[in-house]
């Protein structure tokens, strides 16, 4: 809590730091005159300056009624701005030049006062001022007579302010003649000081800027290097003391997209180490909703001035708009344009579009490289061995298809078959269409439809597989469809095996099949550990096991509960894909319309599998009280003739 004994305290001292300010009143036409004639009188800069307005002045009208403004002006108390250190505002750059060695500085000035000298500490590891140094700095300025042992304590002491070591006879009239040459076009001024005459003082900083206004210079004012001239005048030189700021026209308008619009660059990818020349990335995807492209708004131009104030006006920047066509809007304030559609964006005549199919006119290869398009892919070619094709739409193929990939979220239309080398992959999220599928691994989530035949391959449709045709047969393979599998001859001469699956979801029925199999390798597994197990649980009975015995029995042990564990989890996936199975209300059948051969096997549902042994012609095997039986043909109701 502050008393009033400390409040009585605070006021004295401030009492006696205004009684011993050195005060003078000034007047002038303008605050700005008044100011500079208390700086001449008090032998300060005007940043050194405080001041209180006695009396505000008036222009009057005419001359009439004028008057001036009077002011009481004094030294001020607070920290001088220029000397301030504040590194916090500071720019790093700014901060590096002020922590760099610099030496010590003497400066003489003569002001109307008398002749002042003031000396600076070095920076860092910079060098002191001596008294010689000092010394010889007076010399320079003033031949009488000064006081030598207060230079000696100015310099010791080092504190960067003017003090005062000698009297002068001041001539006003001998004061320095300065001059001021305007050139560039107005954009640069030069200052010239002639030295000064017997008894004449040096300009300070206000009485040059006075001057320079004066003679029209009132733009750009370099005041540091006003303040240079000041602390240590350099006369007939001239020197740099403003300089204009020339306009800066804004920038145009420009639109940034959010894609690759350079076709040529080809952005190759490595894999595993190694470059992969198929992935060329030539097709640029993008998403419903997505952002194409932004505006990046026109600037503002910035107008510069002359010395002389005249003011260099600058052009704003255009504006511009983002050009739009198919299946893209801009938003409502015309800064982006956006996607209505996934597929393919291209710029078109200066203009942005989203293709939903994507043309490759020739064949799939080196050349395109692999395809992934967020659309339908046409291609006018074939598909090369080792190449993939995928789309989020449709993907139809003039050509063939050959040891490749192809994968759709759509349809599939291979309009001169598939040959796929017992390697090729057919994926599609609806319907599968061919000419023919030969040593291919098709998976299809509707149907399958083949106009010459499948041969040799492993194919899944979750409704239907049709092969309709003169030459429509199936031979060889697996073939699974949840529905129905229809074709004209089922197997062949030959007598190879082919497996007909139908009246189940295929996929699910795929994955039981494959748990069966891990179920029945960790249980050999775990039969195996058991036996072990048993075996050492023996011979510990009898003696102690040995170390390395009873290691490897501690590690028998984990290996029994790792695999306990998983055998329990594969049990309960098949148990959950055995009841999904078993609410499927397919009945499913397998037809031929020509010939069923010998070393057909056909499974429809839970029923005992049939394997055929004799010739069948125009058949249809349903289930009946758990066993495959033939009866009449019946026809697929499936309309197919619009794409086979």
């Amino acid at each position: 809590m502050i008393t009033l004994d400390q409040i009585q305290s605070f006021m004295k001292v401030r009492c006696e730091e205004d009684k011993s300010l050195k005060r003078v009143r000034a007047s002038g036409d303008t605050l700005e005159e008044a100011l500079q004639q208390a700086a001449i009188e008090l032998g300060l800069a005007l940043r050194k300056i405080e001041y209180e307005i006695v009396e505000r002045g008036a222009k009057g009208t005419f001359g009439f009624k004028r008057k001036p403004w009077v002011l009481e002006a004094y030294k001020s108390t607070k920290p001088d701005k220029k000397d301030e250190f504040a590194p916090d505002d500071m720019a790093p750059d700014e901060m590096e030049e002020i922590s760099k060695d610099r030496d010590g500085r003497a400066c003489v000035r003569r002001t109307s006062d008398g002749v002042f000298l003031k000396v600076s500490p070095p920076v860092g590891k910079g060098r002191k001022v001596t008294e010689r140094d000092a010394l010889d700095k007076i010399a320079l300025r003033h031949r009488d007579s000064f006081d030598s042992a207060l230079v000696a304590k100015i310099v010791k002491l080092a504190d960067d302010e003017y003090v005062k070591i000698a009297d002068y006879d001041y001539n006003p009239g001998n004061d320095p003649v300065m001059t001021v040459d305007i050139t560039d076009n107005e954009m640069k001024a030069f200052f010239v000081m002639h030295p000064p005459g017997p008894g004449g003082a040096d300009p300070d900083f206000a009485a040059m800027v006075g001057f320079l206004q004066a003679n029209r210079v009132v733009d750009g004012i370099l005041e540091e290097a006003v303040r240079d001239m000041e602390e240590e005048p350099e006369y007939g030189v001239a020197k740099l003391v403003a300089e204009g700021s020339r306009p800066r026209n804004g920038k145009d308008a420009s639109v940034q997209f959010s894609f690759a619009t350079d076709n040529s660059q080809i952005n190759l990818r490595e894999k595993n180490g190694r470059v992969d020349f198929k992935e060329l990335n030539l097709i640029q995807n993008v998403v419903e909703g997505q952002i194409l492209a932004r505006k990046i708004p026109a600037e503002f131009g910035e107008s510069g001035r002359t010395v002389t104030g005249k003011m260099l006006p600058a052009r704003d920047g255009a504006d511009t708009r983002i050009e739009i066509g198919k299946n893209v809007h801009l938003s409502d304030d015309g800064s982006s344009a956006i996607a209505d559609i996934n597929g393919q964006v291209v710029i078109t005549g200066g203009k942005l579009n989203v293709e939903p199919v994507f043309t490759v006119q020739g064949d799939v290869n080196l050349k395109t490289g692999n395809i992934l398009f967020l659309g339908t892919v046409m291609v006018k070619g074939s598909v090369d061995d080792g190449f993939s094709v995928k789309a989020a739409g449709n993907i139809e193929i003039m050509g063939t298809v050959g040891k490749c990939t192809l994968d759709a979220e759509g349809d599939i239309i291979v309009h001169q078959g598939i040959a796929g080398k017992s390697s090729g992959k057919i994926i599609s999220g609806k319907s599968v269409w061919a000419k023919f599928i030969e040593n291919a691994d098709v998976e299809a989530g509707d149907l399958v439809v083949v106009s010459d035949g499948i041969i040799n391959s492993h194919i899944i449709a979750n409704r239907k597989i049709i092969c309709k045709g003169k030459r429509a047969s199936i031979v060889g393979g697996h073939c699974m469809a949840a529905e129905e599998i229809d074709a004209k001859a089922l197997g062949s001469i030959a007598g190879g095996e082919t497996i007909l699956e139908v009246g189940y979801d295929p996929k699910s029925k795929e994955n039981l099949d494959k748990l069966s199999a891990r179920f029945q390798e960790l249980d050999k597994q775990l039969e195996d550990v058991n036996l072990n197990l048993g075996t050492l649980e023996a011979l510990k009975k009898k003696t102690k096991l040995p170390d390395d015995k009873q290691q490897y029995y501690t590690e028998l042990l984990t290996r029994k509960e790792d695999l306990s564990a998983q055998v329990k989890e594969v049990n309960k996936q098949i148990d959950g894909i055995k009841e999904y199975l078993g609410q499927l209300t397919y009945s499913g059948k397998v037809s031929s319309s020509g010939t069923v051969f010998p070393g057909v096997r056909i499974i429809i549902k839970d029923a005992q599998p049939l394997d055929v042994r004799n010739e069948f012609k125009n058949i249809t095997f349903i289930a009946e009280n758990k066993l495959v039986k033939p009866t009449k043909y019946e026809e697929s109701a499936e309309d197919v003739t619009r794409k086979v």
